[in-house]
């Protein structure tokens, strides 16, 4: 982990590149360091980053050019209050610069929601780390 899912209103699709945003906040994770500024806050190969529009929606008064992004960042648990939100400043930073022109342009909403929790089962399968360049 972490496994950070984007939701949000297919009209987007026509003002911003969402696969972008997602490669941009995959590199944000991947940048956060602990407070000795060395020892990453999320081991690379567990960063998971995916994003699906809704085609059908309905934001606020339902006028079809609203908007709406939910972000979720799902962590494990273990990290101080403190890391917890320098993740989710650094993350709403991220998206919040990305979309910036189309919140200049667009009645926009967006939700950033941070999960911790151990899970009650975790199976596994991942050779990822041995296909990343070393660093």
């Amino acid at each position: 982990m972490p496994h950070f899912t984007l939701h949000y209103t297919a009209n987007l699709n026509a003002h911003t590149d969402m696969g972008h945003l997602c490669q941009k906040l995959a590199a944000t994770l991947v940048a956060l360091r602990t407070d000795d500024d060395v020892t990453p806050l999320f081991p690379v190969a567990g960063t998971r980053v995916m994003a699906w529009p809704a085609p059908h929606f309905a934001v606020a008064d339902g006028q079809p050019d609203r908007a709406f992004i939910y972000l979720n960042l799902l962590i494990t648990p273990g990290r101080s209050e403190a890391m917890r939100k320098r993740a989710g400043d650094a993350v709403l930073a991220c998206a919040s610069t990305h979309l910036d022109a189309v919140f200049a342009r667009h009645a926009v909403g967006m939700t950033l929601q941070i999960d911790e929790g151990a899970p009650v089962y975790e199976g596994k399968r991942n050779n990822l780390a041995a296909h990343l360049d070393a660093a």
